[in-house]
Order: C-alpha cells, then sequence, then structure tokens
C-alpha cells in the first residue's frame, strides 16, 4: 500500500538534511526568527521590555501590555528631555539621610570617601550658617589639628606653628588641647617638643596654654586617684616641661612633689624622681631653698629604708644628676628656646583649687555667630601671622602719612590717668619681693617684670618702701639695690634720683621709716653702688636743715662708717671730686656756718672729718683782713688815677686852703714831725692797755674836750698837756693814804720843768678836773716834741700825764679806787661824799 512522506522526513533521509531548529526559550517574545548559522545576523534594533500582564484572556493581556508599554515609552521620553528635575528629590533625601547620620555621631561618624566629602561640602556651601556646613568644617578642624601636632619635631617645628595658626585655634581650643595631650602621652621623648608649641601658642593666646595646663593638672589629679602610674608619669613629664618654659609657675611643681613624698611608696617615689629629673634644673636656679628642702626628703626617705633597692637606687642616681649640674636635663633643649623672656606668660594654678577642664570644647556645638567669630579670628591670624601688611602698604605714600598722623593724633588724645597699669605693676613687684627667698631670687624674678621704658624709678621706689616698712633695717633691700645698680647704669641713676627725692622729702616720714630709708642709701653710697656726687643736695647748715634731715644724714654717715671704717671714710672725703661735691656739707664761706657743721660733725662722733673746717675757722680773721686790705688797694688805686687826672684842680685849691687857714697847714707839719720824732724806750705794762696811737695824730686843731667823765670810745680824746708824751706802759700808782684829793686835777709839778718855754703873760690855768686845755696851748707842746725831757715823776710815782695815756690812766685809777672804796667800810660815806663834790665843781662821772 502506498503510504505518503512528510517533508521532515524527506529532508532527514537525504544528504542535505537540515539540523533540528532549537526550542524556543519560555521567556523569549514570539515572532523572533531563529538564529542560524548560514544567514548572517540583521543589526539589532531598539527594544522595550515591555511589562508582562498575567491574564486568562489573550485578548486583554495584549490590550494591557500595549497601554502599559505606552506609557512607559511616554515616562522616558520625558526623563530625557528634563534629567536634573529627575534626581533632585532622590539626591535630597539622600543627603539629608547621610547629614542626619553624621550629625548624630559623635566621633565624627564612619570613613566617608573624599569624592563624596567634598560633594557634601559643596552641598553645604550654599548655606555657612547651616549646621551641615559647620559641622563639617568642625571635622576639617580636628582633622588638620590632630595632623599638625602629629608631625612636629625639632626641625620643623618653626614651620609647624605657623600652621597652627592658621587654623582657628580659640574654636578648636579643646581639640587642640586633646590631640596634643594625646601625642605627647603615646611619645614621652617628644615632650619638650610638644612643651614649646604649647609655649609659642601661650605668647599669642593664653587661653590655649591655660586650659592645657588645666587639664594636665587635673588628669595628675584623676590618675593619682586612681593609681594608674602610666598616666602620672607623662602628665608629671609634661607638667615639668611646661615648667621650664614658663608656661607654670614653679609653685605647682613644688606641689607636686610635697604630694608624691608625703607618703612615700615606690611608684610615687618612682615619679618624683622622674618629675624631679625633669624640673630640678629650673628650681635649682630659681627656688634654690626649696630644691634643697625637696632633696633633703629624697634624703630622709632613702635613710628610712621603706621603700625598695631599686628605687633607692633611682634617688642616688638623682643626686649623682644633681651633682653633674643636670647636664643631660638641661632647662630647654637645644633649638626649643622660642619664646623671648619678655613675652612670656606664667599662669599660676595650684594642685587642690577648683579647675575649670572645658569638657563641652571637645564635642561640635552650633554657633549662632558663626560668620562674626570666624571674621575676627581671620584678624587675630592677620596680627599674629602678618598678613595682610602688603595690601595696606601699597596705598599711596600721601593718604597712609596722613592717616598715621590722624591715629597718632587720636591715642595722644587718650590719657589713662587712673593709673591703673602703675597700681598693678606695684603690687606685681610688692609680691614679688615678699615671696622671694633671697635677694638673688628677688633681684631674678624683679628682671622678669615687664617695665615701660622711664618706670624704671618706679621699682626702686617700691624696694625703699617696702625697706621702709621693716620693723628694722635688713640689708636684704641694701643687697638688691647693689645688684641692681651692678647690672645697669639705668638702675644706678633711677637710685642716685631717689636719693635727691628722699633726702627732700624726708620730714614727711616717721622715725622707723626715716631711719630704715637713711642706712639704705647708707649702704647704697659705702659700696659704690650710687656715686658720692649725690651729696652734693646736702646743705649743713642752720637755715637749709630740718630736724628729720639731720637724722637723715647722721644714720646714713654713721652706716657708712661702720661699713668703711673711719679711717677710709675720713680719706674718701679728702678726694678732689667728693670734696667739690660736698661743698655744702663742709662749708667755708661762712664762719656762722662752719662752726655749725663743726658741731654737728663733731656731736655726732665724726669730728674727724672737720680738721679743714677748724683750719679755716683759725685764719678767717687773717683772711678776712687781708680781703678788706686788697679791696682798699683796689679803691686806692682807682681814686690815684682819678686825682692824676685832675692835678690842676687839686693845686688850685691847695693853694686857696694855704692862705685861708695858715694854722691848719702848720699844725699838719708838726704832726708829721711828730709822727717822725723816734719814741724813748718804753717800760711798764704792756701796750694793750694803751688807747690806739691813731689819737696822736691830728691835722686841725680838736674842739675841747666834752666834760664827761664817762668813757665813750666814739668820742675823739681830749688835746694832749704840755711837755706831755704817750706812754702807758708806766704801772699804776699804788693806793694813797688816807683821803685822796680830786682826781679829776693833776697832781703837783717838780723843779723848773716849765722854765723853757717861750715867754708869756702867765702859764695857762689848768682846769679842776684835769681834762681842760685850751686849744691854744696845743701847737707849742708840739713844738717841744721834738727832743722830749726825760720823765719826772710826781712823789706818788705816777707820770705827770700825756696826750693820751695820763688821762686813760687816770680814769682808771678813779675806777679803781672807787672799786676798793665800795669793798671797804664806810664805802657809801665816801661815795655820797664824792658825789656831792661832783655836784659842787660840776663834773659828770
Amino acid at each position: 500500500m502506498a503510504t505518503t512522506m512528510l517533508p521532515s522526513q524527506i529532508a532527514s533521509d537525504g544528504p542535505s538534511r537540515r539540523k533540528r531548529s532549537r526550542s524556543r526559550s519560555p521567556g523569549e517574545p514570539d515572532g523572533i526568527p531563529p538564529a542560524t548559522r548560514r544567514r548572517s545576523q540583521s543589526p539589532s534594533r531598539v527594544q522595550i521590555d515591555l511589562p508582562r500582564v498575567n491574564d486568562v484572556d489573550p485578548i486583554r493581556r495584549a490590550e494591557r501590555e500595549r497601554q502599559l508599554a505606552a506609557n512607559i515609552a511616554a515616562m522616558t521620553l520625558e526623563k530625557a528631555s528634563n534629567p536634573r528635575v529627575q534626581d533632585s528629590a532622590q539626591d535630597e533625601a539622600e543627603r539629608k539621610a547621610e547629614f542626619a547620620k553624621l550629625i548624630g555621631s559623635r566621633s565624627g561618624g564612619v570613613y566617608m570617601p573624599p569624592a563624596r566629602l567634598r560633594a557634601l561640602q559643596a552641598a553645604a556651601a550654599n548655606d555657612k550658617t547651616s549646621p551641615e556646613y559647620q559641622r563639617l568644617s568642625w571635622d576639617a578642624l580636628r582633622k588638620s589639628l590632630t595632623g599638625i601636632v602629629n608631625r612636629v619635631n625639632i626641625a620643623n617645628i618653626k614651620q609647624i606653628v605657623p600652621e597652627l595658626f592658621s587654623e582657628n585655634l580659640i574654636r578648636g581650643r579643646g581639640l587642640f588641647s586633646r590631640s596634643i595631650m594625646k601625642a605627647q602621652s603615646s611619645s614621652l621623648p617628644f615632650t619638650p617638643v610638644f612643651a614649646a608649641v604649647v609655649a609659642v601658642i601661650n605668647t599669642k593666646l593664653p587661653q590655649v596654654g591655660e586650659l592645657v595646663l588645666t587639664r594636665l593638672v587635673s588628669q595628675f589629679r584623676r590618675s593619682f586617684k586612681r593609681n594608674d602610674k602610666i598616666v602620672c608619669h607623662s602628665t608629671t613629664t609634661f607638667i615639668a616641661h611646661l615648667v621650664n618654659q614658663a608656661v607654670a609657675h614653679e609653685i605647682i611643681a613644688l606641689q607636686i612633689l610635697v604630694l608624691l613624698l608625703e607618703r612615700p611608696t615606690d611608684d610615687s617615689i618612682e615619679i618624683a624622681v622622674g618629675f624631679m629629673r625633669e624640673v630640678g634644673a629650673f628650681l635649682a636656679e630659681n627656688s634654690p631653698k626649696a630644691n634643697a628642702t625637696v632633696f633633703e626628703r629624697f634624703r630622709a626617705v632613702l635613710n628610712e629604708g621603706s621603700i625598695s633597692h631599686r628605687v633607692q637606687y633611682m634617688i642616688e642616681v638623682l643626686m649623682q644628676t644633681r651633682k653633674d649640674k643636670y647636664k643631660d636635663n638641661p632647662i630647654l633643649p637645644e633649638g626649643l628656646d622660642l619664646v623671648e623672656e619678655e613675652e612670656q606668660i606664667t599662669h599660676q594654678i595650684q594642685l587642690e583649687e577648683e579647675l575649670q577642664v572645658q569638657e563641652g570644647l571637645n564635642v561640635f556645638k552650633l554657633d549662632p555667630n558663626y560668620l562674626e567669630n570666624e571674621e575676627k579670628y581671620k584678624s587675630i591670624k592677620a596680627e599674629i601671622l602678618g598678613e595682610g601688611s602688603e595690601d595696606e602698604e601699597s596705598g599711596s605714600e600721601e593718604s597712609s602719612s596722613e592717616d598715621e598722623d590722624e591715629v597718632v593724633a587720636d591715642k595722644e588724645g587718650i590719657e589713662d590717668r587712673t593709673e591703673t597699669n602703675l597700681v598693678n605693676l606695684r603690687r606685681t613687684i610688692y609680691l614679688t619681693i615678699m615671696n622671694a627667698l633671697n635677694y638673688e631670687e628677688a633681684v631674678h624674678k624683679l628682671l622678669k617684670v615687664q617695665i615701660k621704658e622711664g618706670d624704671e624709678i618706679e621699682l626702686i621706689n617700691m624696694v625703699i618702701e617696702c625697706c621702709s616698712q621693716e620693723r628694722s633695717y635688713s640689708t636684704f633691700y641694701g643687697l638688691v639695690g647693689e645688684r641692681f645698680s651692678k647690672l645697669n647704669r639705668v638702675w644706678t641713676d633711677a637710685l642716685e634720683q631717689a636719693f635727691v627725692n628722699y633726702y627732700t622729702t624726708i620730714h614727711r616720714y616717721e622715725t622707723n621709716r626715716l631711719r630704715n630709708i637713711s642706712r639704705f642709701f647708707g649702704h647704697m653710697i659705702a659700696t659704690d653702688a650710687i656715686s658720692w656726687i649725690v651729696l652734693e643736695c646736702v646743705k649743713i647748715n642752720e637755715e637749709d636743715t630740718t630736724s628729720s634731715s639731720r637724722i637723715f644724714i647722721k644714720i646714713m654717715m654713721q652706716e657708712m662708717m661702720e661699713s668703711m671704717g673711719l679711717k677710709a671714710l675720713a680719706e674718701r672725703f679728702k678726694d678732689e671730686q667728693v670734696k667739690h661735691a660736698t661743698k655744702d656739707m663742709f662749708p667755708m664761706d661762712n664762719p656762722k656756718n662752719t662752726r655749725f657743721s663743726i658741731n654737728y660733725f663733731t656731736s655726732i662722733g665724726l669730728g674727724v672729718l672737720t680738721e679743714e673746717m677748724r683750719e679755716y675757722l683759725k685764719n678767717a680773721p687773717r683772711l678776712i683782713m687781708e680781703q678788706r686790705r686788697a679791696m682798699l688797694e683796689q679803691e686806692s688805686s682807682s681814686s690815684s688815677s682819678d686825682s692824676d687826672s685832675s692835678d690842676s684842680d687839686s693845686d688850685s685849691e691847695s693853694d686857696s686852703d694855704s692862705d685861708t687857714s695858715p694854722s691848719d697847714s702848720e699844725s699838719s707839719v708838726d704832726s708829721r714831725r711828730r709822727r717822725r720824732t723816734p719814741s724813748p724806750p718804753r717800760r711798764g705794762r704792756d701796750d694793750s692797755r694803751s688807747l690806739p696811737r691813731r689819737s696822736v695824730r691830728g691835722d686841725s686843731p680838736r674842739p675841747p674836750a666834752r666834760r664827761d667823765g664817762r668813757n665813750n670810745s666814739r668820742t675823739p680824746p681830749p688835746p694832749p698837756r704840755r711837755g706831755a708824751r704817750d706812754d702807758s706802759r708806766t704801772p699804776p700808782p699804788p693806793p694813797r693814804r688816807g683821803a685822796r684829793d680830786d682826781s679829776r686835777s693833776p697832781p703837783p709839778r717838780r723843779g723848773g720843768r716849765y722854765s723853757s718855754r717861750t715867754p708869756s703873760p702867765s702859764p695857762p690855768p689848768r682846769q679842776r678836773d684835769g681834762r681842760g686845755y685850751t686849744r691854744r696851748d696845743s701847737p707849742r707842746h708840739r713844738r717841744d716834741d721834738r727832743s722830749p725831757p726825760p720823765r719826772k715823776r710826781d712823789m706818788d710815782g705816777r707820770d705827770r700825764g700825756g696826750r693820751d695815756g695820763g688821762y686813760e690812766r687816770r680814769r682808771k685809777d678813779d675806777y679803781r679806787e672807787r672799786e676798793r672804796n665800795d669793798r671797804s667800810p664806810g664805802g657809801d660815806r665816801r661815795r655820797r661824799m664824792s658825789n656831792e663834790r661832783e655836784r659842787e665843781h660840776g663834773g659828770r662821772r
């Protein structure tokens, strides 16, 4: 029977039979022809994945798939036309989620790739006041400070410090403190470097240095209570180097040592030994007594033997280190002395006081005034680093000069009259002096006090005031002043100025303060701390001294004598410069002032200084007479020059005078002859009892003598008697017996003494009082003076009288006779009778 064959079978039977076509996959869409090897593949067409809809009805399923595909195509076209809007909402949501995650974490969150972080910063930079931006800047500041601190060393410290100042250290001072404390605890050999960094920052931003020191002290207290030896050791090492850099006061170091040595254990002694090795050189220089006390305590602990041998050996090594003067542990290592002594700011923090650690500075907090604070720090940074100076100098010179003039004028207009700075300076000086253990320490600390130029006198005044307040004088202040004077000429000038000021105002001080001040200056002058030229302001006389100034000079000179010795003091006053400066102390211009000065220095036990003044006082009358003689010679020479110019006038006047008064010329010639006549040899009493010889000279007739019995030296003596010479050397007559004659009448004369007189009608009558001779007798007497006869004596042994000596002798004899009568019995009656006789004769006693 005939069978029919299928096409497939026919193809398979023949040699050109085709392979079986592969089966279609379940997800493959319909209508796509299967791929064959022989036929090349057509170019791929853009295909859209249409959503599959599950539906029992195939016709409804196809319609729903078609509609869904149309909607998807419309959405795709819309996204292609506006690509930014498509991701805005999604990206915003993602950023907010990441910021929330970043802010919520205290430590800054997990690691974020740099690209993603920069994208977040760029997104947050649109609003710099937002919390997101501030948080990002806070994290950047933390990482920057940590990185700078971790790479600092001695070689690059000068480059690292400007980088630190470029960061906002005021905002991140808590981060800086935490970073540097963590770095120091991790690497103890770099502790001097970290301390130097803190010291440099402390000069410009003291609040940063104070915060670091406060946290170190707090950390030491916590670790000491927890018996954490490692933390205690690292903390004390950091504090020791801060003390060396003058960031912390040495009192905190001494308090730590006292705490560690109070109850010694192996750990506490080990920490104390390490701490003392680092800070010992500083304490030995600035607080030697405290340093000695600490080592005495170490020696006592060593002798007690309550600690292990290992720790005892550590103490012995420390003792040897002290003997070697800490040659391996200097105060400031080489290359780390970066801060000037005048710029150092020292913080005095006590170990047991309440501390403000300010832990909140380590955590981010939103700053509402973020932009303002950032601008303020930029100005501070520019001032510290000197930025922006070139921009300011780029302006015109004229405008800059005008601005400078205005600024100077504004500054000159502001004047602080409250003297707040002066009061604070005096308080600092006073506390420094009171806290010093010896004068060397006081001088060293006072030199560190910042004093403006021209205010050096304030320091000297405070030293003197502190000296005056003591109950008794202390050589401590004298040694302080001496050391200052030998350091610089500025202090010497200030001390000399203070001497002048205190001497002029010494009357304002009470006795005890005056005594201390005078002894202080006595020490200064005796040790040549100030020049002796300052004594030129001292004037020893009654007008220019007061009781206070005399006491001041007395105590000062006695202090100088005790220091130098009397002989050395006298030799020093004989120096030419000192003698010239002290010419008012030892005046030799006025005898009155000279006597006052001699009496003053003799009364205070320094009479040896008055020898020249005493010599001057002996020769003072002769010097005065020489001065007067020189003045008279000068006047006579000037008058003679005037007389030579007028010779013709004087000749005419002399001729007229000789014509009108011949008696005057005769008497003048006679008087000149009388002066040339040699006097006979004198005998009897000394010439001191006779009147001056100038009474003999007389160029014109004298008026009659006054009938007054009193001797008035201002009135001229009576005219001479005839034939009498001035011989006052005869002794007084012996007392006469019985009733005396009238002393006013001369005794009777013997012989013919007057027989050779020129003829005259009768001798002139003698006056009753023996003193009255007429003026016409004197020329006759002078003619006989050329050859004086031998002197005759009366029966009672007295001279018969002369021109001057007889009158004076009789007056003295009458005076002696009256005294004898007054002393003898019946003297009153004789005196009464003599008075009656004198009244009868008209005489006056």
